[in-house]
């Protein structure tokens, strides 16, 4: 008989720390459900889920709590933020690894990545009293007499602008998120072995051959898991937008509107509850946020390992 090979002890110990490890992550990730229920429980039992998420109506004096307009704006936001970062940090990470010279390539990393240490009320104090202003008085006209004009895009700029609004919250957001996708990206794309981009400028191929056809393919596993990173970041973001937002709770067609979310309600307002339903309505938001979050970066993820496994074939 084959006697079972003993494990020395440093690998049972070793094995007990890593499973400690995983569970302990299990553990907490139900521990936070755990107790956002139970603290949203009057609020749930009261107003429903379905009622309350499609409720917009946010009334502490009456009582009435819907979760449709920081719904509304956390995820309009999100998407604009994604939507305009998106392409600048490609290029930014498209320049690094095959554009700029390579004087440049170390300190404009170095920047790049420095932008994501900076603190988010930094970020929202710059938006709240340098560009506000600069989007109230210049680009936000200029967008009116432009893109205003176009039937139906226009409904997206109407109003007067402030400055404190979605279009001002978004830009801010998505100058944070920039580093998250570009470092990555970039680094994933200096993994393109050399050999390929050399056969390919060997057959003829372009620069811009080579970056759209060679390294982006090859490159795509990682961007994509910088936008997921980034997209995880948008959701949960809090003080860069809440000094730039408004805290208007109300659902609005146009993006140059005061507006809110989630995480700006909870920063803004859980010190003012002063009932118990205003505070479980409260706890129910951040349910609902946990919950929002989970299942975009769980289809992010799933569709992550779609291409992941199309790509492997």
């Amino acid at each position: 008989m084959n006697k079972v090979k003993k494990l020395p002890l440093k690998d049972i110990f070793f094995g007990i720390i890593s499973f400690s490890a995983s569970f302990l992550v299990l553990t907490l990730i139900f521990s936070v459900i755990v107790v956002l229920y139970k603290e949203s429980s009057l609020a749930i039992h009261k107003f429903g889920i379905i009622n309350f998420i499609f409720t917009e109506e946010w009334d502490p004096v009456k009582q009435v709590f819907g979760a449709a307009a920081p719904l509304f704006g956390t995820v309009v936001i999100t998407i604009l933020s994604l939507t305009l970062a998106v392409p600048v940090a490609l290029g930014i990470a498209i320049f690094l690894s095959e554009v700029s010279p390579h004087i440049l390539k170390t300190p404009v990393g170095i920047a790049i990545e420095m932008l994501a240490a900076i603190p988010s009320i930094i970020y929202g104090m710059w938006g709240l009293f340098t560009l506000a202003p600069i989007m109230s008085e210049y680009i936000e006209p200029a967008i009116q007499k432009t893109l205003g004009q176009i039937p139906l895009i226009g409904k997206l700029f109407e109003g007067t602008p402030q400055g404190i609004d979605l279009f001002t919250a978004s830009v801010v957001l998505s100058i944070m998120i920039i580093p998250f996708i570009a470092s990555i990206s970039r680094d994933s794309l200096n993994l393109t072995p050399d050999l390929m981009k050399e056969s390919a400028y060997a057959l003829g191929a372009t620069k811009w051959d080579v970056i759209k056809d060679v390294m982006i393919p090859y490159a795509k596993l990682g961007i994509y898991g910088g936008i997921v990173l980034a997209l995880g970041r948008a959701l949960g973001e809090t003080m860069a937008v809440a000094f730039v937002l408004g805290n208007r709770h109300e659902i609005t067609t146009s993006l140059f509107d005061a507006a809110a979310t989630i995480t700006v309600t909870l920063a803004n307002e859980f010190t003012e509850a002063d009932t118990d339903i205003y505070l479980s309505s409260l706890f129910y938001l951040a349910l609902i946020l946990f919950v929002l979050s989970f299942i975009i970066l769980a289809v992010a993820k799933l569709f992550l390992l779609k291409v992941e496994r199309g790509y492997s074939r």
